[in-house]
């Protein structure tokens, strides 16, 4: 049975900095969940567990744990069943951002690793195509070398960058680290624009997520949307990648098993 576009796991609401946009909230996001038909949605706003985890960067000391759960009570609906989850990052010394106290209050965590724009945070910034390929691997390690509840963990939008479009990561080392992600049971994120996926630089971006099916992984769909204006295409960007990737109702990712 094909793929069932029934989900989206990765929503940013109006409590991430990078939106702000009030348009934003819980309850049109509902609204888009049941326009396109989802059963579950999950609110992922950025995260760093200040109490527990200790940072002055300039982004996330703000995007507390405690910040967050402003987003509660989540809006009810008898169509849609909706979660709250946050995407957390590691910082330079491969630091996760979230406690396990914390990892128990969320439905779904997801972990982005190729941050790469924080060259405060995440990298020095002068690092080359070469050496950020290698530290996005070594930091895919780190995580699935944690005590995780992998269960209940993703991996955030692994493909579409420049990293990703000149294929600098080699074959091989994707197909070591997705084999270990399956070995985990950790979810892979598919999060591509609908240019990635039937532009110049399709078959680059594509490659990686063939790989993650060879190897056995899961996968779970995630927007990123951050403003309502980033809608209307989600669920043609959801069937197109399904399609490219003929995923199958055994290949997603159910949080929780």
């Amino acid at each position: 049975m094909r793929f069932e576009p029934d989900h989206d796991f990765h929503i940013h609401t109006k409590l991430s900095f990078c939106s702000n946009d009030p348009e934003q909230s819980t309850e049109n996001i509902l609204k888009y969940g049941e326009k396109n038909g989802f059963k579950t949605l999950c609110f992922t706003d950025h995260m760093w567990d200040t109490a527990r985890i200790p940072t002055d960067h300039h982004f996330y000391k703000n995007q507390t744990y405690e910040y967050i759960c402003g987003s509660l009570p989540l809006p009810e609906s008898d169509k849609v069943k909706l979660l709250f989850g946050c995407e957390t990052d590691l910082n330079s010394d491969m630091v996760l951002g979230v406690s396990p106290e914390v990892m128990d209050k969320l439905d779904f965590i997801i972990i982005a690793i190729n941050h790469f724009h924080m060259d405060d945070f995440t990298c020095t910034g002068e690092e080359t195509r070469e050496e950020l390929a290698k530290l996005f691997i070594k930091r895919f390690d780190a995580v699935l070398d944690m005590d995780l509840p992998f269960h209940k963990i993703g991996m955030a939008h692994l493909c579409g960058g420049e990293i990703t479009r000149s294929r600098a990561v080699p074959d091989s080392e994707y197909r070591r680290v997705f084999a270990k992600a399956a070995d985990r049971g950790i979810g892979i994120e598919i999060n591509l624009r609908l240019q990635s996926m039937t532009g110049e630089h399709k078959d680059a971006v594509m490659a990686p997520l063939f790989i993650a099916k060879e190897e056995g992984c899961k996968f779970y769909l995630g927007s990123d949307i951050h403003h309502p204006h980033n809608m209307p295409d989600v669920l043609e960007r959801f069937n197109t990648a399904i399609d490219i990737l003929d995923l199958k109702e055994e290949d997603k990712f159910i949080i929780g098993k």
